[in-house]
């Protein structure tokens, strides 16, 4: 049992009803199915259900309080406590660190927030840290690792109420340091609120998650991103990216940059492509508050951003360079550039680029190795937009000597007429492409026609081990695809 107001402290409020004093909390609750005796219960506003609909509920399940940020219609003998705050998502947050006995303040926090690197720089990271000895947490995009669990992700940055559990278990379970991706919806909905990151990295920043549910322009986008560089001790930004003075606006931070421009805090020079023949890098001098030759298992020139803002993180800790040059050399992101070895002498990859944008930077980094023929295997998912179906089809058309349209994750719709619908975009193009609707035997065409020199890329599905068809997930791992056709 917990106390309504140690809850309390840090927020702002008005209460009502009941008093606050003497009040013990059983559960904190915010999903009404959940609601119990004694429990405090966050009425959140979400796309699709109002928790301040269920007050009444709430009453008649004898919770203990109940917190709102507009009025709610109650039964007259309701024995609530009723705290009114004006933003029950931040209240959550508030209340989640606070009901978990604020285990952030027994770890080193690192957020990572921007459009494209995240994933990656947060692996980066965390090898890095645990190099250098470090027991180290993640929460992202993939997965969230506790020690030896991963637990699959639903979102990029989980509700405040799930950040903190976890947070409190790898505090319990001695770690001593959270590396975590920070989605922009995340700093919109206050789910980091409650605590205060030792560090925020800002990677960059390109039009995403604009629309219906998402962000209602481009500059709604872009400040939400700045929201991180209000929450944290220090700041490591991109000193190259062009919006990284309009995200710093109103910043409490130190700030610190890295880049390729001299300008930056931390930079690379000499940059150049390394292919090994079964792999793609990119080796580079890195200058200025740390120097040291550093060569890196992602290619392109991307990747030394990332790079860099995994070194200028852990340059704050106790990491030496070679726990870094390891790091470079050794770290693996599921679906995010992922090498699979092959018998012959050819390339061939798994990335997660599932929008036009992402598609045309990795073919472009790709051609940039000059390969014998560049070969994308691809689909796109079914109940989306149909226009990401045709740029996409454009983009592959341009960059790839062979596009090989298939199926991705079809939902309710027929794959062939989304293919049909990629087609579209590629005939805008003179670029050559078949079409195969079952994603093995896609794959296996590109596998068995391979040629040396080749790089193959299966984009879109990356970390994702399923199909999704007519409302059902079916399991579908590009990787056990490969070893079944290799075999």
């Amino acid at each position: 049992m917990r106390e309504l107001t140690k809850l309390l402290e840090g927020l702002e409020y008005e209460i009502s009803g009941r008093k606050a004093q003497g009040i013990e909390i059983g559960e904190l609750v915010f999903d009404s199915r959940k609601l119990s005796q004694n429990c405090l219960f966050v009425c959140i506003t979400g796309a699709n259900f109002d928790g301040h609909d269920f007050a009444s509920e709430a009453a008649r399940s004898k919770a203990a309080a109940i917190v709102i940020e507009k009025d709610v219609i109650l039964p007259k003998d309701n024995d609530l406590c009723i705290i009114k705050v004006p933003d029950t998502r931040r209240a959550l947050a508030v209340l989640s660190s606070a009901y978990f006995d604020h285990p952030s303040d027994r770890m080193k926090t690192i957020g990572v927030t921007g459009t494209k690197g995240k994933t990656t720089t947060t692996y980066l990271i965390k090898h890095m840290l645990e190099n250098a000895g470090h027991r180290v947490g993640l929460v992202g995009t993939i997965e969230t690792i506790i020690g030896s669990e991963h637990i699959p992700s639903k979102n990029t940055t989980p509700e405040s109420y799930t950040l903190q559990k976890y947070f409190r278990e790898m505090a319990d379970l001695g770690l001593d340091t959270v590396v975590m991706e920070v989605s922009s919806q995340a700093l919109m909905m206050h789910r980091t609120d409650g605590f205060v990151f030792d560090i925020g990295v800002f990677t960059n920043l390109s039009p995403d998650h604009i629309g219906p549910n998402e962000h209602r322009d481009f500059e709604d986008y872009q400040r939400c991103k700045g929201l991180l560089f209000r929450q944290c001790r220090a700041g490591i930004i991109n000193g190259d990216d062009e919006h990284a003075g309009a995200v710093l606006e109103g910043h409490t931070c130190l700030v610190e940059t890295f880049g390729l421009s001299k300008e930056n805090d931390i930079r690379a020079e000499n940059v150049e492509l390394v292919n090994n023949g079964d792999s793609l890098g990119v080796s580079f001098d890195v200058k200025g508050l740390i120097e040291f030759r550093a060569v890196s298992a992602f290619p392109g020139r991307f990747s030394v951003y990332n790079a860099l803002a995994a070194i200028a993180v852990c340059r704050h800790f106790d990491t030496g360079i070679e726990d870094m040059k390891k790091a470079l050399q050794s770290a693996k992101v599921k679906g995010r550039i992922e090498m699979i070895p092959m018998p012959g002498k050819f390339i061939l990859m798994i990335d997660y680029a599932h929008n036009a944008m992402a598609l045309e930077s990795l073919l472009s980094t790709l051609r940039e190795y000059n390969p014998k023929r560049l070969v994308c295997v691809f689909g796109c998912g079914g109940n989306r937009s149909k226009l990401r179906r045709f740029e996409m089809g454009e983009v592959s058309g341009k960059l790839s000597d062979l596009t090989i349209i298939t199926s991705d994750n079809p939902r309710f719709e027929e794959p062939q007429a989304i293919m049909e619908d990629i087609e579209t975009g590629i005939k805008k193009t003179d670029g050559k492409y078949i079409m195969i609707i079952d994603r093995k035997e896609a794959i296996a065409y590109a596998i068995n026609h391979a040629q040396d020199g080749d790089v193959i890329v299966l984009a879109g599905k990356g970390h994702e081990d399923y199909q999704e068809i007519r409302g059902n997930k079916y399991p579908m791992d590009e990787r056990e695809l490969i070893r079944e056709i290799l075999a």
